[in-house]
């Protein structure tokens, strides 16, 4: 089925008799319903249209219609979230502006209608709505190679003074230099660092310290200046050549999404995010320490990798040695159970250099492409 998002991209279609196939996503129909009234329309998908009445009695039989919902967000986006969406209207003037953007008023909704929501129009329109994000992030991904893109998990807690924070940016600005696409759970934390270093990519390293250093006046995400400072570097370093994507959840709405991220992915069932997460990462995951989430993310792409789920196993590289085998020691039991055979197709690493983790993603990728 061709997907259509923006009206010009139906000229070609509109100079045929009939119109079959389409999945129109989003459009406002209503400057074209005379010409549509002229085709023969069947097995089409409406995707919440503006469509006329006329055009409505002229299409309801043949054709699947998802109605526009009354709701604080679009059921059926048909393009990721930007910080310019999310954040709409937000001032880092005014820090308490945040409340009216659009993330803050869907979190809203999300849990004023219950995180496990028992409405049906609720649930439905929440899992046609994670439907479209996960379409239009797989359309946007379709311009990278599956190895080009590489994912860095790690704490929310994680703060901005901390030297993994600065290890985690620095290692995200190099492979973003060297052609990876960044992702990351899209939080603050080991997450947010992922996405100032792919934002500060290009720029000298002294520059994306500065900025760090003003973003550690706000280290935590529960701090009240933590959006307004991230904000604030981004008034000063308004643009960036380079691109990363933020995958974070309304299930953890309190923690705000990084405004970093050029592209934001955001979703309502957490199981879809962090599944499909871990999917997309076919160049490697850098795990930063973490706790819970984090661990369970490990988790997750070890079955991931062994099952070889996704066309093939990708490197699990870990961050801070001794963090994963003491702290959290779970680096030596995945290197006992790929010893003994119980794990198949495991590519691991731990290093506590930020070249030794380029090398190893680098490695796996000329592995598979030759590069």
């Amino acid at each position: 089925m061709i997907e259509i998002e923006r009206l010009e991209d139906l000229n070609t279609h509109l100079t045929t008799k009939k119109i079959t196939g389409i999945a129109f996503q989003a459009l406002d129909l209503s400057t074209i319903t005379p010409t549509l009234l002229k085709k023969e329309i069947s097995n089409c998908l409406f995707l919440g249209c503006i469509i006329p009445e006329a055009l409505l009695d002229h299409i309801y039989k043949a054709n699947y219609i998802f109605p526009i919902l009354d709701l604080p967000y679009h059921a059926y986006p048909s393009k990721l979230y930007t910080k310019e969406t999310l954040y709409n209207g937000f001032d880092s003037k005014r820090p308490k502006s945040y409340n009216k953007t659009l993330d803050k008023i869907i979190y809203d909704h999300y849990i004023s209608t219950g995180k496990e929501a028992e409405n049906i129009k609720e649930t439905l329109a929440r899992r046609l709505h994670d439907h479209s994000i996960s379409d239009a992030l797989y359309d946007y991904l379709s311009n990278y190679e599956d190895t080009q893109i590489v994912a860095i998990m790690g704490g929310h807690g994680l703060s901005r003074a901390d030297k993994i924070y600065y290890k985690v940016a620095s290692i995200a600005k190099k492979l973003t230099e060297k052609g990876f696409l960044l992702v990351s759970g899209g939080g603050p934390g080991a997450m947010e660092a992922t996405h100032v270093g792919a934002w500060f990519a290009g720029k000298k390293m002294k520059t994306m310290k500065a900025a760090i250093e003003h973003l550690s006046s706000a280290p935590l995400y529960n701090d009240k200046n933590w959006l307004k400072t991230a904000f604030e570097v981004l008034e000063k370093y308004p643009t960036s050549k380079y691109e990363s994507v933020g995958i974070p959840t309304w299930l953890y709405g309190h923690e705000p999404p990084t405004p970093f991220a050029t592209h934001i992915a955001k979703y309502f069932a957490n199981s879809v995010r962090e599944e499909g997460l871990l999917a997309i990462a076919k160049g490697g995951v850098i795990y930063a320490p973490g706790s819970a989430g984090t661990m369970q993310e490990i988790f997750q792409d070890i079955a991931q990798n062994h099952y070889e789920s996704y066309d093939f196993a990708s490197p699990m590289v870990f961050l801070d040695k001794l963090y994963w085998s003491y702290d959290r020691p779970i680096y030596p039991l995945l290197e006992l159970l790929k010893l003994r055979g119980n794990l198949d197709h495991l590519d691991l690493g731990i290093y506590n250099s930020t070249s030794g983790i380029i090398q190893h993603i680098q490695a796996f990728r000329k592995s598979k492409i030759g590069v």
